[in-house]
C-alpha cells in the first residue's frame, strides 16, 4: 500500500497535464527527458535491446493485439513480460510476467528500487521526478531486465513518435492495430495526424504490420514506413489462416478481434523466425502484390499462413479481462467493454446486439436493458452515445469511475487528476445528452436486425428512456440490480438519491419483475474496471 499512495503522488493533475499540452512545440524534449530518468535509474538504452521487445501501438484494439500476441509466444515455451495500460484494478496488471501481473512482493521490491534511486538523484537534476506512466514504464523495463524474460511485449501509451515507451532503439517487430479519433489536443485532430504520431515507432530496418486501414491514414503509415526505412506489410483477413473449413476460435468475443488476431499472428511469426523457431511457416496462399501504382499510397500485403498448433491454441485461449467480456450473475448479465472511441462504440455495439439477443432468445419473461456508462477527458460523449440508442435499452445510468462513494476505495484506483465536481457533472452533461438523443430518436425496430436478416421487433419506438445519474459505480450498481446480485449487495431500501430522481421507483420495479438483467457496461475502462472490482472481489486480492 505504501508503494501505491507513493506511485499516486506522481500522479499529474490537471492544471500541470494543461501546461504540457502547452508544451508540446518540444516534443522530442520528452524522449530525452525519458533518457535520463532512465539513466538515472541505472540503465542505458541500449540495454532495452537484450529484451527483444515487440511495439504495438493504435487507437482501438492494441490491448487485445498484445493479448493474442502474449499467449501464442508464451505457447511456444517462451518466459514473457508484457506491459500495457491502464489497469482495471490493480497497478500490478500493467506489468505481467508469463500473462500474470507480478506480485505484491515483486511490485513492492521493484518500485522502491526504481523510486529511490530518482529520489537520490533528483536534488542533482533540479528536483524532478518521472510523472505516473513514465514511473511505470521505468519500472516495467527494469522489471523485465531483472526477471530475465525472453521477450517483452509493449504496448504505447498515447500515440508513438513521442510516447515515452518509444525509448526503444531496437525493437524486433512492430505493429499498428487500428486507427481512429482520439486524445486531440495531444495527437491533431485528424486521423492522417494521428496516423503520423503512429508511425514513429517504426525504426530502421524492423519489419512492421498494420490492419487495413482507411486510405489516408494508410497513406501516412506508407510514407512513415517509407521516410524511416522500415518494411511495412498489411495484414490478411483472418479468414485467409483458416483451410480446408478449420476455423480459427478466438477467446475474445466481437467480430472486430479478428483483425487484431491477424496482426497478433504476423507479429509472433516475424519474432519467431527472428529468433530461429519454426522459420518456415507453410503458406496458405500467396498474396497478389500490389501495382506499383498502389505502392506509393499503401504497403504490401503480407502473406497468410497455416498457423502452428501452439498459435491457434494461443488465439483460442487468449483472455483480455474488460473488452467484450460477459459475466452472469443469476437473473444479470454484465456485458463489460471499454470502448471509448466511435470506432470502438460501434464495434461493442454490433457486439452487443448480436451477443444480448441471443441470450434473449433463450429467456423466459421480459428482459431489462440498461446502460452504465461514463466518458473521461476530451472525448466527444454525445457522439458516443447517440451510438448506443439503437441497442433499445430501458434505463441508461451513469456515474464517475469512483468504485466507492467514501475513502476506503482502493488506492489503485485514485485519480488526482480532476475533482469529483467535474465528474459529476460531465454524468450530469451526459445524462442531458441522452435524454436528448433518446427522446429525438426515432427507430424503426424491423431496421434492427440480427445477422441473417430476421428483425428484433416490428413497431416504432419513439420515446424517451429513464436515465439516472449516481455518485460511484457501487450505489449505481446497488440500483440496476435491486438486491438481485448478491456480489452487489442491497439495503432493501431505495436511497435518497435515488427516489429523488424521476422514473427510479418505476424503473426499480420494472427491474425488480424482470426476468433477465442485461446490463452494457462502456465509455471508459476506469469504469469497466470498478465495476470489475465490486463483481470479482478476488481481482482486488
Amino acid at each position: 500500500m505504501d508503494a501505491i499512495c507513493t506511485l499516486n503522488t506522481l500522479q499529474t493533475n490537471a492544471s500541470f497535464l494543461e501546461q504540457v499540452k502547452r508544451e508540446r512545440g518540444q516534443p522530442q524534449m520528452q524522449l530525452e527527458a525519458m533518457r535520463l530518468f532512465l539513466q538515472r535509474v541505472g540503465l542505458k538504452v541500449e540495454d532495452l535491446d537484450q529484451l527483444n521487445i515487440i511495439h504495438v501501438t493504435g487507437t482501438k484494439g492494441k490491448g487485445s493485439t498484445c493479448a493474442f500476441a502474449e499467449k501464442i509466444l508464451r505457447n511456444y515455451g517462451l518466459r514473457t513480460g508484457f506491459y500495457s495500460s491502464p489497469h482495471l484494478v490493480q497497478v500490478r496488471e500493467r506489468i505481467r510476467i508469463n500473462g500474470q501481473p507480478i506480485s505484491k512482493e515483486l511490485f513492492t521490491k521493484y518500485f522502491w528500487q526504481v523510486y529511490n534511486r530518482l529520489e537520490k538523484t533528483k536534488d542533482a537534476h533540479y528536483g524532478t521526478m518521472p510523472a505516473y506512466f513514465r514511473f511505470l514504464t521505468l519500472m516495467a523495463f527494469h522489471v523485465f531486465l531483472q526477471e530475465k524474460v525472453d521477450l517483452a511485449i509493449i504496448e504505447v501509451g498515447i500515440g508513438g513518435a513521442y510516447d515515452c515507451t518509444n525509448i526503444i532503439k531496437t525493437p524486433w517487430v512492430c505493429g499498428v492495430s487500428s486507427l481512429g479519433i482520439d486524445h486531440t489536443s495531444i495527437l491533431g485532430d485528424t486521423i492522417e495526424k494521428i496516423a503520423w504520431q503512429k508511425g514513429g515507432i517504426f525504426k530502421l530496418g524492423v519489419p512492421a504490420f498494420t490492419v487495413k486501414q482507411p486510405e489516408g491514414p494508410m497513406r501516412v503509415l506508407a510514407e512513415r514506413a517509407q521516410e524511416i526505412g522500415c518494411p511495412l506489410h498489411v495484414c490478411p483477413d483472418l479468414t485467409q489462416y483458416e483451410c480446408e473449413g478449420h476455423r480459427l476460435p478466438l477467446g475474445l468475443a466481437g467480430a472486430h478481434q479478428r483483425s487484431n488476431a491477424s496482426l497478433a499472428l504476423q507479429i509472433c511469426r516475424s519474432w519467431l523466425q527472428h529468433r530461429g523457431f519454426y522459420a518456415d511457416f507453410p503458406s496458405i496462399e500467396k498474396m497478389e502484390q500490389p501495382t506499383q501504382a498502389l505502392l506509393n499510397s499503401r504497403p504490401a500485403m503480407a502473406t497468410a499462413f497455416l498457423p502452428s498448433s501452439a498459435m491457434a491454441t494461443g488465439l483460442r485461449e487468449t483472455e483480455w479481462p474488460g473488452r467484450t467480456q460477459t459475466l452472469k450473475h443469476g437473473p444479470i448479465t454484465y456485458y463489460l467493454d471499454g470502448a471509448h472511441t466511435t470506432r470502438s462504440i460501434q464495434a461493442c455495439v454490433d457486439w452487443f446486439r448480436e451477443t444480448a439477443m441471443l441470450e434473449e432468445k433463450t429467456t423466459v419473461g421480459s428482459v431489462v436493458r440498461v446502460l452504465l456508462f461514463n466518458a473521461t477527458g476530451e472525448r466527444d460523449s454525445p457522439a458516443l452515445l447517440k451510438l448506443l440508442v439503437p441497442c433499445q435499452f430501458d434505463c441508461a445510468v451513469f456515474c464517475p469511475n469512483i468504485t466507492e462513494a467514501v475513502s476506503s476505495a482502493s488506492a489503485d484506483q485514485h485519480n488526482y487528476n480532476v475533482t469529483v465536481e467535474n465528474m459529476l457533472t460531465r454524468c450530469l452533461d451526459n445524462q442531458k445528452s441522452w435524454r436528448w438523443l433518446s427522446e429525438k430518436e426515432v427507430v424503426p425496430r424491423a431496421e434492427l436486425l440480427l445477422p441473417g436478416g430476421l428483425p428484433l421487433m416490428t413497431g416504432t419506438v419513439h420515446r424517451g428512456v429513464e436515465s439516472l445519474v449516481f455518485p460511484c459505480i457501487h450505489s449505481a450498481l446497488r440500483w440496476i440490480t435491486q438486491g438481485r446480485d448478491p456480489v452487489i449487495g442491497y439495503s432493501g431500501k431505495p436511497s435518497t438519491l435515488a427516489t429523488m430522481q424521476p422514473g427510479a421507483i418505476a424503473g426499480a420495479r420494472t427491474l425488480q419483475e424482470a426476468a433477465n438483467i442485461q446490463v452494457l457496461v462502456t465509455g471508459s475502462l476506469h469504469l469497466v474496471g470498478g465495476v470489475l472490482k465490486l463483481l470479482d472481489p478476488v481481482l482486488s486480492q
